[in-house]
């Protein structure tokens, strides 16, 4: 329980998830939020005095960055949350996603060096993880994942380019594949925590919208040992995710009269919603995954981790 203001530092505030954090904390009774003087920002010594007085701190920088921040740190009860991809299959850290396994809450909840997921690797692992558990799809299913996120993923660099006629680089480009190098940084997270054998293809794109997310895994059933139905695999995914403040699956009912799917559907929030779109005859189904790649899929996710440590209710400052 909290017993005193907790004292938090987000190392990173000025940039998109910072900001965002800050948003949703910053009138909170029970937090002291604890900045640094602008001028500052790059001296370590005040850095690390920071790092050490906050009982919470939020890293959303870069992976050397924050590499550097947890080096810095030598205060044993300081808990740290890092938004970075540095640490997010590294031993030692938790990977801050409670919804993952039925026992992953309570690991969140009593750790010290928590891994914020990658917003794409959110929505991916949701919808894999149960049915890989569950047998339906076997570790060494050669998964596909596409998807798409708003601009905003991309951090000020991006957001830029689509919103200020002024940059240096702009785009009118309406969509935009990327990662075709097929190195993406999300991939280790979406094989280890979606226990698969092998790395998953993964086809990522930007479209002209600042936020939201739709993650898809395209499943062809008759490929699987496991003879599952759509029906079977939502019902997985259903018993998994039953009760939880954040994650939902649609039933069939809701799902039979859905035509299309809205990206920015889930916008501002930290919640998730899943989707099994089959057809039994040509035994094939589509997963998806809708959530907002700067809600559930990093600042939400982030203050969820940090309410879980603080011991209170997961949902606070986290729902409108």
């Amino acid at each position: 329980m909290v017993n005193y203001m907790k004292r938090v530092f987000i190392d990173g505030e000025a940039g998109t998830t910072g900001l965002l954090i800050r948003d949703r904390i910053v009138r909170r009774r029970d937090i002291e939020l604890l900045q640094i003087d602008p001028a500052k920002r790059k001296d370590a010594d005040e850095r690390k005095r920071l790092l050490n007085a906050a009982d919470i701190v939020f890293l959303c920088l870069p992976d050397e960055a924050a590499i550097e921040a947890v080096s810095l740190i030598d205060n044993p009860d300081t808990v740290v949350i890092d938004g970075s991809t540095a640490f997010r299959v590294a031993d030692g850290w938790t990977y801050g996603f409670p919804e993952m396994t039925k026992d992953h809450r309570a690991a969140v909840a009593s750790s010290k060096r928590i891994s914020n997921p990658g917003c794409y690797p959110t929505g991916t692992i949701a919808l894999v993880r149960p049915l890989v558990d569950a047998g339906i799809l076997p570790r060494d299913f050669p998964l596909t994942i596409n998807a798409i996120s708003g601009y905003s993923g991309g951090g000020k660099g991006m957001i830029a380019e689509f919103e200020d006629v002024q940059a240096p680089v702009t785009s009118e480009q309406p969509f935009r594949l990327y990662g075709l190098t097929l190195a993406h940084k999300h991939v280790p997270e979406m094989q280890v925590y979606g226990g698969l054998n092998h790395k998953p293809l993964f086809s990522p794109a930007v479209g002209k919208y600042r936020q939201g997310m739709l993650v898809e895994v395209p499943v062809q059933l008759w490929s699987l040992a496991s003879d599952a139905t759509p029906d079977q695999i939502r019902d997985v995914l259903s018993e998994h995710y039953a009760g939880e403040r954040f994650v939902s699956v649609a039933d069939a009912e809701e799902t039979a009269g859905i035509a299309n799917i809205d990206p920015e559907g889930l916008n501002h929030t930290n919640e998730m919603k899943l989707f099994v779109f089959g057809n039994q005859e040509t035994e094939q189904v589509r997963l998806v995954a809708l959530l907002d790649n700067l809600g559930k899929g990093a600042s939400g996710a982030a203050v969820q981790s940090m309410n879980l440590v603080l011991g209170i209710d997961e949902a606070t400052g986290l729902t409108s």
